[in-house]
Parts: structure tokens; sequence; C-alpha cells
């Protein structure tokens, strides 16, 4: 989707600038600002090596555990079907700290890897359970505390009132948060969207597919597959007779 947008951008740009005879301006600001997007790059390297780093440590020191401990009360209500110890909760741990500090590029690779811990205990193969979809609430709510990355940014084309930004971001963040969460609780238990009613119709249709990956405690049994079970131990249990 990204492509489009920005090939459409571009094609936007040109067409305007031909019609409009200013064809000339739009080439020179592609070349003037191309360098500046290069010199915005080189700024960042130094802000964003430091807190990737920082976050390396953090997890090879095991502080990550630590984290996921601190914050478990919250975690607890947020994500109540998420085991205390498993992997998935430090996982998101280091992924909500990489977002409170505004460092998306480090954000990411903990958020791929909470959402694949997770559907380690998601019974299906292509339906969210309600904890992948409260993280992915939360991550588009964009929770940031600590806006480092647009701080360099700010900080790289003007030399002063890059930390400006902070108290509109807490309060931008804490509004969108808050919001997402509700929204996504109130989505849950909805009859339409909650998650065994949604099983349900899947199984209905016969359209349910099982993750062969599960590793939690309730998997769940398609009918064809009780069926199967039963009449197996029917047949057990007439050749016993018949011994």
């Amino acid at each position: 989707m990204m492509n489009y947008i920005w090939v459409g951008l571009v094609v936007i740009s040109v067409v305007c600038g031909a019609l409009t005879g200013t064809i000339s301006d739009v080439l020179d600001s592609v070349f003037a600002f191309a360098g500046t997007a290069v010199e915005i790059a080189f700024g960042l390297i130094g802000v964003m090596a430091f807190f990737c780093g920082l976050m390396n440590v953090m997890e090879k020191a095991g502080l990550c555990e630590k984290l996921g401990r601190l914050i478990s009360p919250l975690m607890r209500k947020l994500f109540p079907e998420i085991p205390p110890d498993h992997p998935a909760n430090s996982a998101m741990a280091l992924y909500f700290a990489a977002n409170i500090l505004g460092i998306g590029n480090a954000a990411t690779p903990f958020g791929l890897k909470a959402m694949a811990e997770l559907q380690k205990l998601n019974p299906t193969k292509d339906i969210a359970t309600n904890a992948q979809c409260m993280l992915m609430a939360i991550s588009t709510t964009s929770i940031t505390l600590i806006p480092v990355t647009v701080m360099a940014l700010r900080s790289a084309v003007q030399v002063e009132g890059a930390a400006e930004i902070i108290a509109p971001v807490i309060i931008a963040t804490t509004v969108s948060t808050v919001t997402g969460v509700v929204c996504t609780l109130i989505f849950q238990n909805m009859k339409r969207w909650k998650w065994e009613n949604v099983i349900e119709e899947e199984m209905a249709a016969d359209t349910l597919q099982l993750n062969e990956n599960y590793e939690g405690t309730n998997p769940i049994v398609l009918p064809e597959k009780v069926e199967k079970t039963e009449k197996a131990e029917e047949q057990k249990d007439d050749a016993a007779k018949q011994q």
C-alpha cells in the first residue's frame, strides 16, 4: 500500500508541475530534498545506534525478564490468557519499552517476536486471539512517552526546541492508547466479534484451520476428529468384548 501511495504522490507532483509550468521547480525540489534526506538519515545514525544497542544490552543482561515481572500486573490485566512465565511476556515487555522510547526501528523485531510467541498459544492458524488483537491495538495507537526518533529528526533541522513535543506526545499517546485498549475490550466481548463465537462460526462453515505448532493446553478438536475418536473407542470396546 505504501508503494502505491508514494508512486501516486510522485505522479501527482509531476502532472501538476507539467500543467502549471513549474516542472523545473519540482525537479529542483527533488534533488534538493534528496540531499536533505541523506543528511537527516546520517544524523539519526548515532541516536538509533545508541538506543538499539541499549535495547540489545538490556536483552542480554536479562533486564527484559525483570521488566516483564515489573509490568506483570498490567500484563495480566491486558493479556489474562498468557501464562506468567511464557516468553511472549518478555518479548512484549521489550516491545513496549522500545515504543515508549519512541524507537520504532528497535521495536519492530521485538513486536514480530512477541506476535510469533503469541501465535504458539493460538490453537487456530488464521484467527487472531484476544491477546494478539490487544497487542496489535496497542501497537497501532503508538504508545510513546519519549519520542527519541522525532526529537532526533527535529534536532537535525533546528538548533533549539527539539524536546518541545514531549508533553503533547504524552497527552496524545495516553488518549490514543486508552481509546484503543477500551475499544478492543469492548469488541472482544461483543457477540459478533467474540473469539469463541468466531471459532464456532468457522467450525460450522468447515473452514477452521488448526495451528500445527500449538503449544497451549486447550487445543481445539474438530467434530470429525471427535467422531473418529469415539468410533475408534467403540471398536476397541467391541474387540475387547469379543475377546
